[in-house]
């Protein structure tokens, strides 16, 4: 997979980075920028995915759909 990750800022003013890398999902998330060394965190983006009811097999209808704007 690829995620998303961003430098975090030391002070204040220091820009944020942000880079992708591939790793597995059982990889352990990054605490330091690969080549700098400096602290980063993964970014989480949204995505989408099928919910279904607590308890039931069959899937229920999501209220937030493409367009919608609740996204």
């Amino acid at each position: 997979m690829t995620y998303l990750y961003e430098t975090i800022p030391q002070k204040e003013g220091d820009p944020v980075e942000q880079f992708e890398i591939q790793q597995s999902m059982s990889d352990l998330p990054l605490t330091r920028h690969p080549e700098t060394g400096v602290p980063v965190r993964r970014v989480i983006l949204g995505g989408w995915g099928l919910m279904t009811g607590k308890g039931s097999s069959a899937p229920q209808a999501s209220c937030c759909t493409p367009g919608s704007g609740c996204c």
